[in-house]
């Protein structure tokens, strides 16, 4: 590996797996070139982006950055989806796209610096996305708000009947 493009190669992985959340390992043989165009456009939309490298090289990068090595996955033709911050969302595309698409096969990949398996990849895809999430933390927190406000207008409210029970009841 002492040529210099393949040491600029090898920094240009070690960039891209610094910071990044996951990495998911795919098989991409089969594909067309315009499915591909599609599959990177909808991992783009997902806030991920996708890369193919040589097995040797990003072997060596995860190496060098001390993460597992991931040898049972580097066999063959594999690209590299690099996920952000929304790592169920860069999952569920490829596995939308790969639902779609018998030809793309997920392998496995990398998930806060611990090897995941292809079925904890799918298992994360079936998980909500970011945004999802936090729509449902917010759901819960008006439901209690409006549950405590409720209630707490009840009191007031029960008096004020009750006074005016007594009242009509003393006019009576």
């Amino acid at each position: 590996m002492p040529n210099a493009q393949n040491k600029e190669m090898l920094e240009a992985i070690k960039a891209d797996l610094d910071g990044v959340s996951a990495v998911w390992v795919v098989d991409y043989r089969g594909l067309t070139v315009k499915e591909i165009q599609n599959l990177r456009h909808s991992i783009r939309e997902a806030g991920a982006n996708m890369k193919v490298y040589k097995n040797t090289l990003m072997r060596i990068a995860l190496e060098q950055s001390e993460l597992p090595t991931l040898d049972d996955l580097l066999e063959g033709p594999s690209a590299f989806v690099f996920a952000g911050d929304d790592v169920a969302a860069a999952a569920k595309a490829v596995k939308n796209f790969a639902k779609d698409n018998q030809n793309l096969e997920i392998k496995g990949g990398l998930m806060e610096g611990k090897a995941v398996t292809a079925a904890e990849v799918e298992a994360i895809a079936s998980l909500p996305s970011r945004e999802e999430l936090i729509a449902q933390i917010a759901g819960a927190i008006s439901g209690v708000a409006r549950g405590l406000a409720t209630t707490v207008n009840g009191v007031p409210r029960g008096l004020a009947q009750v006074v005016k029970a007594v009242a009509d009841q003393k006019a009576a």
